[in-house]
């Protein structure tokens, strides 16, 4: 059996990967479903696996323009909710025994974040589903992600994308866009990088947690990340 890269490991996906190729709907059952197996993949080579997911496929606090900004953001912490009991849902049809957390309480769909449970529970082979982001408005699922990294003490964080690594610029706009394999988190700073927002970049930075940013589009980049293949960008101090 090969031996995994990491032992234990914080995957970031975002809302609009859950939507897979299906615009029409908020969730594509069956490419998360595709997603899921890979990750059983790295349970079952003993990798600890935590997963926090966005809502951009629901909702964006930013999208509230006219609203108020808490009121927009909480909405938007409900909607990671609503992600989180699907991805649950899919991950314990695969046969991942999965516990959903949230920094919100509403016990009656999710226990309540606390690290201490979060780590018992990895250590018991459970995946941990994080929901609601931090709790709080104006922060970002990126930083939330790099807050709970660092909590559970995991070995990087993986950052699933909708392109397959960070560039220069948007590939999709400009076809000079350089595309890097290695990137520094002062590089990410000093050139203004779109890889995580700046607040996680910087708490990342501060806490030397390391990240591999990967395209979702092959979900089994996941499983070859986790293996220590080089199929997106490594990021680190």
């Amino acid at each position: 059996m090969e031996t995994p890269k990491y032992k234990r490991i914080l995957l970031k996906l975002s809302g609009e990967a859950l939507k897979g190729n299906n615009t029409g709907d908020i969730l594509d059952f069956s490419f998360i479903e595709v997603v899921a197996k890979q990750i059983k993949r790295c349970v079952d080579a003993g990798v600890q696996v935590g997963v926090i997911v966005g809502a951009g496929n629901i909702w964006r606090g930013r999208q509230g323009f006219e609203m108020d900004r808490c009121r927009a953001d909480h909405m938007g912490m409900l909607a990671t909710a609503i992600n989180s009991l699907a991805l649950q849902d899919v991950f314990l049809r695969v046969g991942m025994d999965t516990v959903v957390m949230t920094a919100v309480e509403m016990n009656a769909y999710a226990d309540h974040y606390n690290v201490r449970d979060a780590i018992r529970a990895l250590e018991s082979g459970k995946v941990v589903i994080f929901g609601c982001g931090l709790g709080t408005p104006f922060f970002s699922t990126d930083t939330a992600a790099a807050l709970r990294a660092a909590e559970i003490g995991a070995d990087c964080i993986l950052m699933a994308k909708n392109i397959d690594a960070i560039y220069s610029a948007d590939p999709n706009v400009d076809p000079t866009a350089v595309r890097y394999s290695d990137l520094t988190y002062d590089r990410i700073i000093n050139e203004n990088l779109r890889a995580l927002d700046m607040s996680s970049t910087l708490f990342c930075k501060e806490n030397h947690i390391n990240g591999y940013a990967f395209g979702l589009s092959d979900p089994e980049n996941i499983y070859r990340v986790v293996m220590g293949e080089s199929v997106g960008t490594a990021i680190h101090n």
